[in-house]
């Protein structure tokens, strides 16, 4: 099969001749950016350089960005309602994740969730995957493979102001495993129930299963991460040359596989984080009773010595 077909529908990466009969699909080279992806002057690939939308595809290319475009925004709309309302954040032993670690200091006049939210937003925001799937849904950059796109340079890599920004992944990788941490004590602190005689209980509300499931969610997504993945092996050539190569080794297998999934971690712990607020909001506002369950108390009447 010819590599340069009109109707191929690859990227033209590793394809060094151009295509004789198009001097569109010629690749522009600027001066001191490196040309990724292909060599400079190569084919690369049916889509690149024409008008937005343009394609040869007959399959439905555009209900992928759609349906991202649909989820960010809805999603997004409803992290950032929830984050500037200040309020309904809390209920009995539930903190809301959008709020922890919670702090509101005097001077700070508005949401303490604006406080804390930049570090796990940045994460969010420079994340290998999001950046896909954005530069997708909103910018169609490009909307699809082998589509026509809205700008006509070809992909140097985040080297200007503000997608180099996105080189910051990395740090905001290691504050999100910190705030990480204490998501899992909110979520142990859920586990204990006050009674009006003073007496702390372990029991099992609806928050709890909802904090336990959403920072479970989070603890996946964040540990399945790209830079994750390189920092524990992935700039290593040579495991049994290095100390504890043995561990790295492991470390990055599990990673690797977790990171396998990164996708669906990503999207499940965006809508974790969501729902887990809401259900905090509701109970906070008396929309819903949380229902809790008593795992003990069956132990302690069968005693006798129920509380």
């Amino acid at each position: 099969m010819n590599p340069h077909s009109e109707r191929s529908w690859a990227s033209g990466a590793g394809t060094v001749a151009a295509r004789p009969d198009s001097a569109r699909s010629l690749a522009p080279v600027t001066p001191g950016l490196p040309s990724t992806g292909v060599p400079p002057g190569s084919y690369r690939g049916r889509g690149y350089g024409e008008r937005l939308g343009t394609t040869e595809r007959e399959d439905a290319w555009w209900a992928q960005p759609l349906a991202q475009a649909i989820g960010l925004g809805l999603l997004g709309l409803y992290a950032t309602w929830a984050a500037f309302q200040g309020n309904h954040y809390e209920y009995g032993n539930y903190l809301s994740p959008f709020y922890s670690p919670l702090f509101k200091p005097s001077w700070w006049p508005i949401s303490p969730a604006i406080l804390i939210l930049w570090a796990p937003l940045g994460f969010r925001a420079t994340c290998y995957y999001y950046r896909k799937a954005y530069y997708r849904a909103f910018f169609g950059d490009p909307a699809a493979c082998a589509v026509g796109e809205i700008k006509s340079k070809g992909y140097c890599g985040e080297l200007k102001f503000p997608l180099v920004l996105q080189n910051l992944h990395r740090y905001f990788m290691y504050l999100a495993v910190v705030i990480l941490f204490i998501l899992w004590y909110d979520v142990i602190r859920s586990f204990a129930f006050a009674r009006p005689n003073g007496i702390v209980r372990f029991g099992i509300g609806g928050g709890t299963l909802a904090l336990l499931f959403n920072t479970t969610l989070l603890s996946l997504y964040t540990f399945s991460c790209h830079s994750l993945r390189h920092l524990v092996g992935g700039k290593l050539d040579c495991f049994s040359c290095v100390a504890a190569g043995g561990p790295r080794l492991k470390a990055w297998s599990v990673v690797s596989i977790l990171n396998g999934h990164h996708m669906g971690f990503a999207w499940w712990s965006l809508f974790s984080v969501c729902f887990a607020d809401l259900y905090v909001r509701l109970c906070s506002m008396g929309v819903i009773h949380d229902p809790v369950f008593y795992p003990f108390d069956l132990f302690y009447t069968a005693g006798g010595t129920g509380l």
